[in-house]
């Protein structure tokens, strides 16, 4: 399993579990085991059997090129997790701007002043573009009120699995 920007709540979990051979991988972040550019990740095609990349996309120069490096490194049958912020209500379509340097800008267009694109309600057809199929799973449907509230889980928000045929 790839880790893309590796958050620390995951970090020991996913290193506890014996049958993961588990790798974290960053541009910047001192967490990572290995320093990586998502738009040309140093691995051969089909390495992987999963990618986990959660709220990366937003960040990048060019989501679809991170994408499709991604495809490229899984395995056929594999699958990645490809989680981004969702700003309801949802534009229809995703904004994004590469000109724009202006961090309140940026804030007030992308919902961060980090964020260099706000998707929308296209995200999974952006995925199937890079080359995944997608399935868009809905869990959250299923926790309680208390289970969303003791992990600080969005009411609406789902969870797309990009498989590599």
């Amino acid at each position: 399993m790839l880790h893309i920007a590796p958050e620390l709540c995951f970090i020991d979990r996913f290193e506890q579990l014996r049958h993961l051979d588990y790798l974290t991988a960053d541009i910047e972040s001192p967490l990572a085991k290995i320093k990586m550019d998502i738009h040309d990740i140093p691995f051969p095609e089909n390495t992987f059997d999963v990618i986990f990349c959660n709220h990366v996309l937003e960040h990048v120069e060019n989501d679809k090129k991170a994408m499709q490096e991604m495809l490229r490194v899984l395995k056929p049958g594999g699958w990645a997790i490809l989680q981004i912020p969702l700003f309801h209500p949802l534009k229809e379509h995703t904004i994004e701007d590469p000109e724009l340097k202006d961090p309140k800008k940026r804030a007030e267009l992308f919902g961060q002043d980090d964020h260099l694109r706000m998707y929308g309600k296209d995200y999974p057809d952006r995925i199937s573009a890079a080359g995944f199929d997608i399935v868009e799973e809905n869990y959250l449907q299923d926790l309680s009120t208390e289970s969303k509230r003791r992990y600080a889980l969005p009411e609406n928000e789902p969870i797309y699995r990009a498989i590599k045929s």
